[in-house]
């Protein structure tokens, strides 16, 4: 063995050579161990080859550009994020508010299909005013009097965000985009169709007030949502604050702390169709993005305030036989209407709160059928 190994070295470096480098003598060990190699050398080369050809299409296909999905970090999330589209408001100073009618929300479609058909639009857009805010506002004050605890509410952990809406709110977006109904003085923003003056600065421990001032001076409703801070919850999104003086079917107040999926639980084929697109997209929405969407629904009580009733749920998709009739006996004509909702969502820079506001409508004339076409 040691004679063959001898005998590969020197094929590899002549005698003069080997003299030149005055290499040692080599030991036993090393001369089997260079045998080995040249035992084996065949199989070695073997191997390296097939492994070259199975890594080379993994090559090619991990470096060809867009081949992997990019995945999203904190710092990579800030590079996207735009403050700066908080301040940038287009000002109507020549509002007139009795000649703006109010919005002609349409989302019909031909054929239905489960998204969230989300349009982007600006944050001068956000608040949609007509001729109906003062009557509007009157009916949200009185629902904050009578029924606060199903209306509005907000857990330790959201009242940091409802305190940065309202400062933004009161402090620039009103001010800026509606300077002619919401005036800047000394001890606050006054509302100049209600008459009541919102402070500019509030207690950290006032969330609550915060919420009521804002449900009394503008016709919109708005829901805060933050990270759940529950490790096995993988930063889904949980309600921590809302004001909801118009509820469609459902109670707010029982939704408080749940996640984004136990709020839609009673949505047919969302957990199948909605659930992950709708979680991955409040994880990923960056600062200085705004968007909208509008919905519809059928009422059959005519109530803009409505704890229960008007969602359909799985169950109604297939109800008993013998329940059809009973159920178009119960329905009145004279109260079913269009329910429309204008909804805007976008998150807040300090906080990271994602914030929802919903404006909802009843069609309760008759006259208004050309809105189906």
């Amino acid at each position: 063995m040691a004679s063959a190994a001898s005998s590969h070295i020197l094929k590899v470096f002549p005698y003069n050579t080997m003299k030149a480098l005055h290499m040692p003598k080599m030991s036993d060990s090393t001369m089997q161990g260079l045998d080995l190699i040249k035992t084996h050398t065949p199989w070695i080369l073997m191997l390296l080859a097939v492994s070259w050809c199975i890594f080379k299409p993994f090559q090619a296909w991990y470096f060809k550009p867009g081949s992997r999905q990019p995945t999203s970090s904190p710092k990579k999330q800030q590079t996207q994020d735009n403050e700066e589209a908080y301040h940038t408001i287009h000002p109507l100073p020549n509002f007139h508010l009795e000649a703006e009618q109010p919005l002609k929300l349409r989302p019909f479609k031909p054929i239905y299909h489960m998204t969230m058909a989300l349009e982007s639009t600006t944050f001068s857009d956000l608040i949609a005013m007509d001729n109906t805010f003062s009557s509007r506002c009157s009916i949200r004050k009185g629902l904050i009097q009578s029924n606060r605890h199903d209306v509005l509410a907000c857990t330790p952990r959201g009242a940091p965000a409802v305190l940065e809406l309202y400062h933004w709110l009161t402090s620039t977006y009103l001010p800026r985009r509606f300077p002619s109904l919401y005036t800047q003085q000394k001890n606050g923003l006054h509302n100049t169709i209600t008459g009541e003056t919102m402070p500019f600065h509030l207690p950290s421990t006032d969330a609550e007030s915060a919420l009521q001032y804002l449900g009394e001076n503008i016709d919109t409703d708005f829901f805060l949502l933050l990270p759940s801070l529950n490790a096995h919850d993988e930063g889904k999104y949980r309600l921590e604050a809302f004001i909801n003086t118009f509820p469609s079917g459902f109670n707010t107040r029982s939704k408080l702390g749940r996640l984004l999926a136990d709020i839609h639980a009673p949505v047919p084929h969302y957990a199948a169709k909605l659930e992950k697109s709708m979680d991955r997209f409040f994880a990923s929405l960056p600062v200085g993005k705004m968007l909208k969407r509008a919905n519809w629904s059928i009422s059959t009580n005519g109530e803009l305030f409505c704890l229960a009733g008007n969602h359909l749920t799985e169950a109604h998709l297939n109800p008993p036989n013998n329940t059809h009739e009973q159920d178009a006996e119960e329905i009145d004509l004279k109260k079913t209407v269009l329910r429309c909702e204008r909804q805007t969502l976008h998150r807040l820079p300090q906080t990271r709160s994602c914030v929802c506001f919903c404006k909802s409508r009843l069609l309760v004339r008759k006259g208004f059928g050309g809105w189906l076409d």
